[in-house]
């Protein structure tokens, strides 16, 4: 599903209107309409409340007015609070305005910080609110007397509808400028933006409803959208259903390179992950002292004993070994518990240059190609990074919290400038792709901020990338279903205490979750054996 800016989605109002020829006054209509619909629906006893629509001068505001129209023509009471004076409305907005009038419908206007006090005690009175105040253009701090109204909406604690996006929410960020209404719900435009998706957004925004106000396919095919949400949907279009005789040979071999001492853990993981997204087989190259600790904790995975430094580390002495090892592998993982020794330092460079099947890159891998990222100019396969913000932060020199502020930023300019793909975890785990595109995933929740996460979605994508999915697919994939396990797991134990083992056994289920029966009906897929005795 499409994800718009502010900018793309007022430019596909613009060519809507100016190219398509529908005229700006029926795309208001339509939304004002659909909005109050999603209210009425949504609270089906509005007869017997008092709705309340705070409205801004713009074309927000507009909205405002043609919920107001609606809901009066269904006999509800509406009273209208106007932040501007009504003389300063203009254009389609202004339009509207002026067909409340002949319905009777109360508006108070609001146009100072003295005149809100004298209003306020009225407003505390009404049961819903209608937050038309500020749209999807915003792009400043809010400010003067619209900041009082927003926080005393919020005060009221009253159910709240916000028309597009709630005010005082950055579109493209998901964060507050200043202050924000919390909605409770929020019926947005065409399609969801950005900032109802992304964190604080989401949580500002509430429920969300997505209105067809009459945007053309060919307009969205002009302005094509750079970002995307990873939805159900999305991901039951990327899985495919097994042919009946698959074998694990057909199902694609991975070769992990992880583990130190102390940190088999992590190399253990994200093995056992990739064969629980389905991957045939998986090989796992560890440092020779830590082989027997590797096969006591999983039998499903074949090892491999490798020459380690004096320190127990993966050593640059096992790079014929591991290009050997490669030959006959769908992919490599690497990375995950295997420190930065000097010499594994070596062996990672080494690595991202003559790989010659794709790669998942992650933890010390990360860490170990960030004093060169460079490198990765020199590669010949395509490569995956996963990393969380402490190590993007490594990777382009900076403070995590910067990271955390812009997000999207970072990871678009890195996957974009190295020509990778970069799955950059966390809160709404971004997937960037080389040729700019984002998607953002929407599953996962708090429980996850727990070791050996990271390493279960790195053997998924490798997993996923075993049995012949694209770098794209296979990221979009994974963190869906990494995140979707997840919430499983919330749903049924409690909303944290889970531990990464849990995610990776719960694979399956996610999985299986997303074929439908149907998927089981051809007779070039599996399906269970039926006998009856008759």
């Amino acid at each position: 599903m499409h994800l718009l800016t502010a900018d793309e989605m007022r430019e596909m109002d613009r060519q809507t209107i100016e190219s398509f020829g529908l005229p700006g006054r029926v795309l208001m209509e339509n939304a004002g309409r659909g909005a109050a619909r999603v209210l009425m629906k949504k609270y089906p006893d509005l007869s017997s409340k008092r709705v309340a629509i705070a409205a801004g001068r713009g074309n927000n505001g507009g909205d405002g007015f043609v919920i107001a129209r609606y809901l009066a023509h269904a006999g509800i009471h509406v009273t209208v609070y106007l932040l501007s004076e009504s003389s300063h409305l203009a254009g389609d907005a202004a339009d509207n305005f002026n067909l409340l009038a002949p319905l009777n419908i109360t508006v108070k206007e609001i146009t100072s910080e003295e005149n809100f006090n004298q209003v306020k005690s009225e407003m505390a009175h009404h049961h819903i609110w209608v937050d038309a105040i500020l749209g999807t253009g915003l792009n400043s701090e809010v400010k003067s007397f619209f900041k009082s109204v927003i926080n005393y909406i919020n005060r009221l604690n009253r159910p709240v509808l916000s028309v597009d996006i709630p005010s005082g929410l950055h579109t493209d960020s998901g964060k507050p400028c200043g202050t924000c209404i919390r909605a409770d719900i929020t019926a947005t435009f065409a399609f969801p933006k950005i900032g109802h998706i992304l964190l604080p957004g989401a949580v500002y925004s509430g429920e969300l409803y997505i209105i067809d106000i009459g945007i053309p396919p060919h307009i969205v095919e002009n302005v094509p959208p750079q970002h995307h949400l990873i939805s159900k949907d999305t991901i039951k279009q990327l899985i495919r259903p097994r042919a009946c005789d698959i074998h694990k040979g057909g199902t694609g071999h991975v070769l992990v390179i992880a583990g130190s001492p102390g940190k088999t853990g992590a190399a253990v993981l994200t093995a056992m992950s990739a064969l629980r997204t389905g991957a045939g087989l998986v090989t796992l190259g560890i440092p020779k002292s830590l082989n027997p600790i590797v096969e006591s904790q999983a039998v499903e995975i074949m090892t491999v004993p490798l020459p380690e430094t004096e320190t127990g580390m993966h050593s640059d002495e096992t790079i014929e070994t591991i290009l050997g090892l490669l030959e006959d592998k769908k992919c490599l993982a690497l990375g995950p518990g295997m420190g930065t020794d000097t010499k594994t330092k070596q062996l990672v460079h080494f690595l991202i240059k003559e790989c010659p099947v794709p790669m998942v890159i992650d933890a010390d891998g990360l860490n170990n190609l960030a004093e060169n990222p460079d490198i990765l100019h020199s590669r010949k396969s395509e490569i995956i990074l996963t990393p969380h913000p402490g190590e993007m932060a490594r990777l382009v020199n900076t403070t995590p919290k910067d990271v955390q502020e812009n997000r999207m930023a970072f990871a678009k300019e890195f996957a974009t400038n190295y020509n990778v793909h970069l799955v950059l975890k966390g809160a709404r785990t971004l997937t960037a792709h080389p040729d700019g595109h984002i998607c953002i995933n929407p599953t996962g929740n708090p429980g996850m901020a727990s070791a050996g996460m990271g390493d279960v979605l790195t053997g998924m994508i490798a997993g996923f990338l075993s049995q012949g999915y694209s770098s794209r697919a296979a990221t979009q994939l994974a963190v869906y279903l990494h995140g979707d396990a997840a919430d499983k797991l919330a749903a049924q134990k409690g909303p944290y205490g889970y531990i990464a083992s849990d995610i990776m056994d719960k694979l399956p289920e996610a999985i299986g979750g997303l074929f439908a029966q149907t998927a089981f009906q051809s007779p070039h897929v599996y399906r269970p054996l039926h006998m009856e005795l008759l």
